[in-house]
């Protein structure tokens, strides 16, 4: 049987991982309590397992580079080693909670090990409790992450747990078996390539208008070798994070929409712009410019409703978009309609389409050589996008662990390159949530940030009347 190979995507976050940029994706779920005993989270984490086997998986690497690493079974896995018990210091408020979760996404997980974990947090003020559950990207992207979290987790206080199955792991193949396997790998490849070209001919009205789309696409992502100005946003980084939030709700957001317009999204960009304004203006800094940022798209199947559709796999399909938030405009209601024209262009201009048609094309080149152009590719792009802006709609509805309610979910974002900041949006059970990622060294104001945030909403709701 053929190895599990990584994506071509999946490796790259493999790749592009060094000693200050780690490149893991979190959730912060807190609780209402009291705390469960910790071995009731072991009990529901344990018996959910088999639903993804990812987790009982590593990554194996190829011998010499000769194909993309596979994932295999983990001989020695043990789940106590993937979930940890921790405590906040008193008084056990948002500060202190902010300050684990820093140091917690500061260290890279363990490449000989399943590359995840969940860190169940104790003493919380109110008897709440929190979940800090990270994950490598090479896993799983945000939307597929949402999933994972919904599996993983109950959707009532009463449930009834099923026997722990039993798993053996599968034996590993030895380095010869994967490098002989790539090599076979790579002599079809080109076969596997005209083989797909000639069953596209069937579909051939539609192949052209693919093509047409994705050249749209290069052109328009062909604009962002103009670089922006500098600023504090870029530069340098370490490996310690800071982290803040800010939050806003489901119904502010839909009424801003139903007075001033836009999509959901666009709302959410226009409150992020006033943040970056404010962050910038209490700098010392020129506003009258704009901050671009890389803004991840989900490339999965959907349904007739826009529901993003599973396929039985949580491996990463996304791609990306480029906006440039106008944080030169202080109107609110002005900065809305700029950023709601912008994307309009955007997706007209079928950039996320050319982006995951690039990705796509990647898969034939020689693993080595991905390894290289990604790491290029990457630090290329960073020195003209000055953050990252990702937006995933979590369950609107509750989910509960060992039969606590999550009352708040926060997500986390890695950095990466010359990227300072991130901000990485969750909705969940009528609220919006920005987790924001900040370097230690050069953002101790993170809290200006996420206050401009929560601000920019409530000057867009000053002008709904």
């Amino acid at each position: 049987m053929s190895p599990d190979r990584l994506s071509p995507l999946d490796a790259s976050f493999l790749h592009i991982e060094d000693g200050v940029s780690h490149m893991h994706i979190a959730s912060v779920a807190i609780f209402e309590g009291p705390e469960p005993p910790f071995e009731e989270i072991v009990s529901m984490v344990d018996c959910k397992l088999g639903l993804v086997p990812r987790y009982r998986q590593v990554v194996k690497f190829v011998p010499f580079d000769l194909g993309r690493p596979v994932w295999v079974d983990d001989p020695h896995f043990n789940i106590e080693y993937h979930l940890r018990h921790t405590a906040l210091p008193s008084p056990g408020g948002e500060s202190e909670l902010r300050k684990l979760v820093g140091r917690v996404m500061s260290q890279q997980l363990d490449r000989s090990k399943s590359l995840w974990e969940i860190w169940v947090v104790e003493g919380l003020e109110d008897g709440r409790w929190a979940m800090l559950s990270k994950t490598h990207h090479a896993m799983v992207d945000g939307v597929a992450g949402t999933d994972l979290l919904a599996v993983i987790m109950d959707l009532s206080p009463e449930v009834t747990r099923p026997d722990v199955a039993a798993w053996t792991a599968q034996p590993s193949p030895s380095g010869a078996d994967l490098a002989r396997d790539a090599v076979v790998n790579m002599v079809r490849s080109p076969y596997e390539q005209l083989r797909a070209a000639r069953a596209s001919t069937r579909a051939l009205r539609q192949g052209f208008s693919y093509a047409k789309e994705v050249g749209q696409g290069v052109v328009a992502m062909a604009g962002l070798v103009r670089a922006t100005p500098m600023s504090s946003l870029n530069g340098p980084i370490g490996p310690h994070r800071r982290y803040a939030w800010a939050s806003t709700s489901v119904d502010d957001i839909k009424r801003v929409r139903k007075n001033l317009g836009g999509t959901f999204n666009d709302v959410v960009l226009a409150s992020i712009t006033n943040g970056f304004r404010e962050l910038l203006l209490s700098r010392g800094e020129d506003v009258e410019r704009v901050v671009r940022t890389l803004v991840p798209v989900s490339v999965r199947p959907r349904d007739s409703s826009g529901k993003a559709v599973g396929d039985g796999t949580f491996e990463n399909k996304v791609s990306a978009m480029f906006a440039e938030l106008p944080i030169s405009i202080d109107d609110p209601a002005e900065r809305l309609h700029a950023i709601t024209a912008q994307m309009d262009g955007l997706k007209d201009s079928k950039q996320a389409l050319a982006g995951e048609a690039l990705t796509s094309m990647s898969g034939f080149a020689p693993p080595m050589l991905l390894a290289m152009g990604m790491r290029l590719a990457t630090r290329a792009a960073q020195r003209n996008v000055n953050t990252v802006t990702t937006n995933v709609p979590g369950p609107q509805f509750p989910l509960y662990a060992a039969g606590r309610k999550m009352i708040r979910a926060f997500p986390y974002v890695p950095l990466g390159g010359q990227i300072r900041i991130g901000i990485a949006i969750f909705s969940y059970d009528g609220e919006v949530n920005f987790g924001v990622t900040g370097d230690y060294d050069t953002t101790p104001d993170l809290d200006v940030l996420t206050a401009g945030i929560e601000d920019g909403m409530t000057q867009m709701l000053k002008h709904t009347g």
